[in-house]
């Protein structure tokens, strides 16, 4: 699919599915992205147009493992619909793809303790076609290219980190939520914000998998944010994405610090 527009991306959007009685799902879009013979399934929000002159800041929801599918609906079901319910003080296009069942975003060990010597050189499939998709909506030109922000849990916790490491700086901020990394790559986060959560009692990803990403960036030079807590086993998506105070913050983000 080439120049991708946000308004022909809600044209587009077909009737909600049975399942999504919720006004605020069906405020997104259905659609898929194509490259070359591989598809993408995707659900985009975009905001009641700002004024003149002015862009709506761009969020990448990314799933977790329990999500994957092809309904192009699971992904919807924890942390996006906080964007939605702050769309008067925080404004944004939210862009959520959904990973293929049995595929993975970057192929790791989501329950090893350490990450070190973890990530691929190449990510999978469904990771490189939403790289390119969020590739186009930064070029369609509707998007603030400086306030594009990128979030995940759980399985897309450890995409995300993969992601804002790779060649080509696209992002203003990083939000990694109960996902890991490999802290061979620290320097490579030196100049993003970044804040990360995780749950002290995480059973499916060990607290160990953050914080020793923390300490690895700290140890170059970096400035991270983290939280962790208390108590909280693998479900800290949902202090997270229900904290006023983490979306001030996201949504103060420039990239370039400016």
């Amino acid at each position: 699919m080439a120049g991708i527009t946000l308004a022909s991306a809600v044209a587009m959007a077909s009737a909600p599915a049975a399942e999504e009685t919720s006004s605020w799902q069906s405020s997104f879009s259905r659609d898929e992205f194509q490259s070359g013979d591989a598809t993408l399934r995707y659900r985009l929000f975009t905001p009641v147009p700002a004024a003149a002159g002015t862009k709506p800041p761009l969020v990448i929801f990314l799933h977790g493992a329990g999500e994957r599918g092809d309904d192009n609906a699971a992904q919807l079901k924890h942390g996006v619909v906080e964007f939605y319910k702050r769309q008067q003080k925080h404004p944004c296009v939210v862009l959520a793809p959904q990973c293929p069942a049995e595929s993975m975003w970057v192929k790791i060990d989501w329950s090893a303790p350490r990450g070190e010597a973890a990530f691929p050189e190449a990510p999978e499939r469904p990771l490189a076609l939403t790289i390119e998709l969020v590739d186009q909506l930064i070029a369609s030109g509707q998007v603030d290219p400086d306030r594009v922000y990128l979030t995940g849990l759980s399985m897309w916790g450890f995409g995300s980190w993969y992601a804002a490491a790779l060649p080509g700086s696209r992002y203003a901020a990083l939000a990694p939520v109960c996902g890991g990394g490999d802290p061979g790559w620290a320097k490579r986060y030196l100049r993003l914000p970044l804040w990360a959560f995780h749950g002290s009692d995480d059973r499916v990803v060990p607290a160990n998998r953050s914080r020793e990403m923390i300490e690895a960036i700290r140890a170059v030079g970096g400035e991270p944010k983290y939280t962790e807590y208390p108590a909280v086993g693998h479900d800290s998506w949902t202090p997270t994405y229900s904290d006023d105070a983490f979306h001030d913050w996201l949504f103060a983000q420039r990239r370039g610090g400016e």
